[in-house]
């Protein structure tokens, strides 16, 4: 965890965000795999761990903003417990490490909201996003279950989201060090790859490394020879002569921040004519995206600025025809690059995912329809703090490409019989992360090889 005065500034802060009545938080409980006392790493609520920085379960807390008063409530360890789990301090000794000096039992709480809720208090909640949380909440607040989430205080989700999105630089410290770990983990499978490995192999030994530098992995590791499939989580293939490998995989560090890094990589020494042609359209895609980072400028434009590269080099590859301009505003580039070009990212890979896109990256705007465009997961303007991804790709599809040929969609646009030469080519992307700063963007973390003749170089060094 960070110094105390950290959490007492963004606890104060919250305050002054919110207009009256209490804001609740409500920690994770642990979730069992397939019986009560096997269960998943234990994961702490991402707001919960930005407001008070404890990672036990079994958590929860109230920030009142009428009396400017904090408390966290839970259970001290029994003796049972600490023989299955050694001695733990207690509730209240790691609230003084955070800056709280109030805390009660759990029971306490519920009495606690019992009395706010008969006195017509106002009592906001985030949405929560696993069923324990809405069981509480129902218990608690007499709240449907399957109304919760609609529930959730839009005041308290916005002054949260207003809160998160600015990085400070503790947080940016950390940021740092995720994206070191993750571009050793990308190095080492640039070094791995090969003809008759597995993709398992290559998952385990990028996850070894994140576990390795304290943390974790920030998500479930993509590693695949089938890079047209976004989140593609299996690993059960072999790689062979021909294929691209990509990985698309992050750190967490032990305090909980996330990097995002992908690389494609050749499995044969070197690239393709082929794959060199279309790895260098998404890179110079990826360029410019980057090269539009700064206070001010709306993420929506580096997104369609990304758009427009990938139409201008696919045209000049005789894939797409037309004026690329009109194609993008069509929409008919989402054939080959139908996400966004980044999201936001901090204490989740996905930052504040679960309070909801539509505050997070649109400022409770509504998101696109359009097809491609409506998966961009950020399209408000930057402001120094906020850190981002960007991630351009290029991938071929099979279905997507039969069902929009079959239907004669973008015809004016779309070169469907060069493109379907292409129906098994995969997909590539790569991926770094940056943070705005007052006159532009640094990238997260030390650099990770991106161009073909650095791709190249480091399949051609020793394996280890």
């Amino acid at each position: 965890m960070f110094a105390p005065q950290v959490y007492i500034e963004r606890r104060r802060r919250l305050i002054e965000g919110l207009s009256s009545g209490l804001a609740l938080f409500l920690g994770n409980e642990e979730s069992p795999m397939n019986y009560l006392d096997n269960t998943y790493a234990f994961r702490q609520d991402s707001s919960f761990l930005y407001y008070f920085g404890l990672k036990q379960p079994s958590l929860a807390a109230i920030v009142d903003a009428d009396e400017g008063t904090e408390t966290i409530y839970g259970d001290d360890f029994t003796v049972d417990d600490i023989v299955w789990r050694g001695p733990q301090p207690t509730i209240a000794g790691r609230a003084l490490m955070v800056g709280v000096d109030r805390t009660a039992s759990l029971a306490k709480l519920a009495q606690v909201l019992a009395a706010a809720k008969a006195a017509g208090r106002k009592i906001h909640y985030l949405p929560p996003y696993r069923a324990e949380n809405a069981l509480k909440l129902r218990r608690w607040l007499v709240i449907d279950p399957d109304m919760a989430a609609a529930g959730a205080s839009v005041e308290f989700i916005r002054t949260v989201v207003e809160q998160r999105a600015v990085k400070g630089p503790e947080e940016i410290a950390e940021l740092d060090r995720a994206a070191d770990i993750s571009t050793d983990m990308h190095l080492r499978a640039m070094r791995m790859v090969r003809p008759g490995i597995g993709e398992a192999d290559i998952a385990a030994e990028v996850q070894r490394i994140a576990l390795a530098g304290g943390g974790d992995i920030a998500f479930p590791i993509i590693a695949t020879i089938h890079g047209e499939t976004l989140h593609n989580h299996c690993h059960g293939n072999r790689l062979k002569s021909g294929d691209m490998f990509l990985l698309d995989a992050g750190a967490e560090t032990g305090k909980n921040y996330a990097a995002d890094l992908s690389s494609t990589i050749p499995v044969d020494p070197k690239f393709t004519d082929r794959q060199r042609e279309i790895y260098e359209v998404v890179l110079a895609s990826h360029q410019a995206a980057v090269g539009a980072l700064r206070p001010g400028v709306n993420h929506l434009d580096v997104h369609l600025l990304a758009c427009r590269t990938i139409a201008r080099g696919l045209k000049d590859l005789g894939l797409m025809k037309g004026d690329p301009e009109e194609a993008v505003k069509e929409g008919a580039h989402a054939m080959f690059f139908p996400c966004g070009v980044g999201h936001m990212m901090g204490l989740d890979v996905h930052d504040m995912e679960d309070l909801g896109e539509v505050y997070v990256g649109y400022e409770g705007r509504p998101k696109f329809t359009q097809f491609g465009l409506k998966s961009l997961r950020l399209a408000r303007p930057h402001k120094p703090g906020f850190v981002t991804t960007i991630e351009p790709g290029v991938y071929f599809i099979p279905q997507l490409i039969d069902l929009w040929r079959a239907e004669k969609k973008f015809a004016s646009f779309l070169n469907y019989e060069k493109i379907e030469g292409y129906r098994n080519f995969g997909g590539i992307r790569n991926e770094e992360d940056y943070v705005i700063t007052a006159d532009g963007a640094r990238r997260l973390g030390k650099y990770k090889p991106m161009t073909i003749a650095e791709v190249e170089a480091v399949r051609a060094e020793p394996r280890l």
